[in-house]
């Protein structure tokens, strides 16, 4: 279970049994990546097992290139301890958003620095045209890396959803074609030889702004997320909640209006229907603007667009109300907006959005914002996509650190009686 460390960095208790093994590597490098340079002593202070424990999973590590000596520490008396810190070169993670009309991918090293990132437009969605092109990507990508690329540790892959909901997956212009039943993790990790997380893409956004962006001070947020449609990540307690299904957070799907315009789900009234960027470019087509992209988007709304600003207006008469909604039900620190709009419109929009209505979040004492912009962009969710390979391979599994202090709990009773 997490306790605090002095530093103020919430760490998880290991376990010393050899059956979990697994569970105490990744415990050693989360203490490492968050507090290193550290020496054995002080890893096994903050990891809670033993000095012994300790040792050998670190020669462990350092043989296989994820942690690094820099050096001893010159203080005290007697022969100064040895320091490991994670190893920027030992290996990275591949972030890769598929979205309806683009594949984004990053490189990211364990120290969780950007190490190659490209962007190529699609024409076709379609698992049979994207595998090919996250292949070459990832290629291109790794080929920029010198002199030689690190081990590719994990990838992760985002993409819209939900997942594997009949009439919603794999329809209309906001989803991706063909994916339906098509299971991407196992094709793809066969085409490029490592372990893939599939995500949605909204989590994966949420994910990537509390690592690089705008929610790093936060722990319980929720994240509004303009893609080609619209999602919400949830983090609860620093962890993505991702429902019994991995489809938590289609708020694109809520229905805002009885018999209202045609959502391309089949139903009438949706959310996205009115607050997305494909909204928009359907009402920008009607009014003779063809083949929105984020430069003329964001010159459209330089030069006050009137279907710009009608958007801007209805697209904040449709959210504050989820807004006040989502503090109702998660009572979050903050709501953060975000994702491909243009800074300035982003701004437009939340200033539109006032006064929001009334909530729980309304406290007394409150002094930070209720809603708060990202501030990693278009990249959010392959940043996000990055992590999660990070979070499966070096962050603590809460429930298997509950799981062994439970069976330590009953093996102690047990000698006792």
């Amino acid at each position: 279970m997490p306790t605090k460390s002095k530093a103020g960095v919430r760490s998880t208790i290991g376990s010393n049994p050899e059956r979990n093994r697994s569970h105490n590597r990744r415990v050693v490098l989360d203490v490492v990546r968050q507090l290193g340079p550290l020496g054995r002593m002080e890893i096994s202070r903050h990891a809670h097992l033993s000095a012994q424990a300790v040792s050998n999973i670190v020669e462990e590590l350092v043989a296989d290139g994820l942690l690094i000596q820099t050096g001893r520490l010159r203080a005290g008396r007697g022969q100064p301890p040895l320091q490991f810190a994670v190893n920027p070169d030992g290996g990275m993670t591949a972030g890769i958003e598929i979205a309806a009309d683009h594949v984004s991918t990053l490189l990211v090293d364990i120290g969780g620095r950007v190490r190659a990132q490209r962007t190529v437009s699609l024409r076709r969605n379609d698992p049979e045209t994207v595998l090919p092109v996250i292949q070459a990507e990832i290629e291109a990508a790794r080929a920029q890396l010198k002199p030689f690329p690190p081990q590719l540790l994990g990838i992760g892959v985002v993409m819209p959803g939900p997942f594997n909901v009949e009439g919603m997956t794999s329809v209309g212009p906001t989803t991706l074609s063909g994916w339906l039943d098509f299971d991407a993790a196992a094709s793809i990790g066969r085409m490029l030889g490592a372990p893939v997380t599939i995500e949605n893409d909204a989590t994966a956004a949420a994910v990537g702004e509390r690592l690089h962006g705008a929610a790093r001070d936060l722990k319980n947020f929720c994240l509004i997320y303009f893609g080609h449609g619209l999602g919400l990540g949830i983090m609860i307690d620093g962890r993505p909640y991702r429902g019994a299904n991995g489809n938590a957070g289609e708020i694109g799907h809520v229905l805002v209006e009885k018999g209202g315009r045609l959502c391309s789900c089949g139903q009438r009234g949706c959310l996205e229907a009115y607050a997305s960027i494909h909204a928009l470019a359907e009402r920008l087509s009607e009014a003779g603007v063809q083949g929105l992209d984020d430069a003329l988007l964001e010159r459209l709304h330089r030069e006050r667009h009137p279907v710009v600003g009608a958007w801007i207006r209805e697209t904040a008469d449709r959210l504050a109300p989820q807004v006040a909604m989502l503090e109702n039900l998660f009572d979050p620190e903050a709501v953060v907006i975000g994702g491909a709009l243009p800074p300035g419109l982003l701004e437009d929009l939340t200033r539109a959005m006032q006064p929001l209505p009334l909530s729980v979040a309304r406290r007394r004492n409150r002094s930070e914002a209720r809603l708060v912009h990202g501030r990693t962009g278009r990249l959010t969710a392959a940043l996000g996509a990055a992590a999660l390979p990070v979070l499966e391979a070096m962050t603590p599994r809460l429930d298997t650190a509950q799981a062994t202090r439970r069976e330590q709990s009953q093996e102690e009773t047990s000698l006792v009686g």
